[in-house]
């Protein structure tokens, strides 16, 4: 197999890239690799903790793509046995949750199928941990933990916190990180891909696979991707993540909501843009720039039809004047509305749950954000007697809206 120069690979693979460790060996492996003609392994590990793959762990799926183009051999880890024990990465405490096998396998299965929308499946070898942790007798589990110290583990920084904060560290929580180096192992790593947060078990594994009498692996690994926050990392816990299977219109309205200093870093990692192109597209509206962002989003997880689609109709609807197409009813409590069948303005906008309190309520209608009726009329005072009917529309802003009931 014939492989692209050096130079040119280490261009792809970088983009992106926050910490290569260690650095120097990549040029090494790739020259190798280009020399003999063998494509390297690159390992990519999920625990299938749940059935919702989001951008933020399309991120390493997306390298893992770049290596599949460059003719390396990509390897899932599906962490069936991993999945029981929680990953402890950047946690403060231990996980409640407990899976299930039966759990666990359901979740593989759906894992799998979203993430053939990023990663060639048919070129990747796919295999469960628990193909060989499920073989391992109790004196195979011992020798293996009997090769890193509580010391090592305590180097890790989300134990190193919790230890000198006095929190309880879980044996099965120490388990994980050995787990996951034993992995390399086994399938004979070359790159390991994943998140920062991951370091001290892709050196874990060098270590195992050095023990082994194996080449070590290069951990090649992503900076974490923020939420739509623009804060913490994106996680369906803290609900600011954007589903790959979400529908296409849905994706469009999350990413037109994303602060505007994350839109740098959701390009570079997200999208297949020249980096030229992104300063250009950085350079000018905001707008402009999330609905190109958006495209290439929606274009790779369902097609560039639907993205066009999702846009022109974000367009119309929230960036235009044509009302939405998916406007909620809401149910006015008859206890609220007055003998006339009237109710303040401020009073009905909290009972239509547009805002959470006659605070907001007030402050909305004093800058002139709320309005009614489907011509959107302003409503001039907090105080101004509306009349509850069916199918009148309330709004507050362009992005909150019902028709009463």
């Amino acid at each position: 197999m014939s492989f692209l120069p050096v130079a040119e690979q280490l261009a792809v693979i970088r983009r992106g890239i926050e910490k290569i460790v260690p650095e120097e060996e990549l040029a090494q492996k790739l020259e190798w690799s280009r020399s003999t003609g063998n494509p390297l392994r690159i390992k990519y590990g999920i625990d299938p903790t749940g059935i919702d793959v989001h951008l933020g762990h399309t991120v390493p799926m997306q390298k893992m793509r770049q290596f599949q183009e460059l003719g390396h051999q990509a390897v899932i880890i599906i962490g069936n046995y991993t999945a029981l024990v929680g990953d402890p990465s950047g946690r403060d405490k231990a996980r409640e949750k407990k899976l299930t096998m039966e759990q666990v396998e359901i979740n593989a299965r759906d894992y799998l199928q979203q993430v053939g929308k990023v990663i060639d499946l048919s070129k990747a070898e796919v295999h469960r941990n628990g193909d060989w942790f499920g073989k391992m007798s109790f004196a195979d589990i011992l020798q293996l933990c009997g090769k890193v110290t509580v010391a090592q583990l305590l180097t890790r920084d989300d134990f190193a916190k919790r230890f000198k904060e006095e929190k309880p560290i879980f044996m099965h929580e120490c388990m994980y990180p050995i787990m996951q180096a034993w992995d390399s192992v086994m399938i004979k790593a070359d790159i390991e891909l994943g998140g920062t947060e991951q370091l001290y078990s892709f050196m874990l594994a060098r270590e195992l696979q050095r023990d082994a009498g194996l080449p070590q692996q290069i951990g090649v690994m992503s900076p974490i991707l923020v939420g739509l926050d623009g804060v913490k990392r994106m996680g369906k816990s803290l609900g600011n993540y954007i589903g790959i299977s979400e529908s296409p219109y849905d994706i469009m309205k999350k990413f037109m909501q994303i602060p505007d200093d994350c839109m740098r870093m959701y390009f570079e990692l997200l999208t297949k843009i020249p980096l030229s192109d992104i300063e250009t597209l950085l350079a000018g509206h905001p707008k402009e720039a999330k609905l190109a962002l958006a495209r290439a989003v929606i274009g790779e997880y369902h097609n560039d039809a639907a993205a066009v689609e999702a846009a022109q109709r974000w367009q119309n609807e929230i960036g235009g004047d044509a009302l939405p197409t998916d406007i909620p009813e809401v149910a006015i409590d008859a206890s609220l509305i007055e003998a006339d069948g009237c109710m303040q303005a401020a009073r009905l906008l909290v009972a239509a749950g547009l805002v959470t309190s006659s605070g907001e309520a007030r402050r909305s209608i004093a800058q002139g954000g709320a309005y009614l009726g489907e011509s959107k009329e302003r409503i001039a005072s907090h105080d101004q007697r509306i009349k509850v009917e069916a199918g009148v529309m309330l709004w507050v802003g362009k992005k909150k809206y019902c028709r009463m009931k």
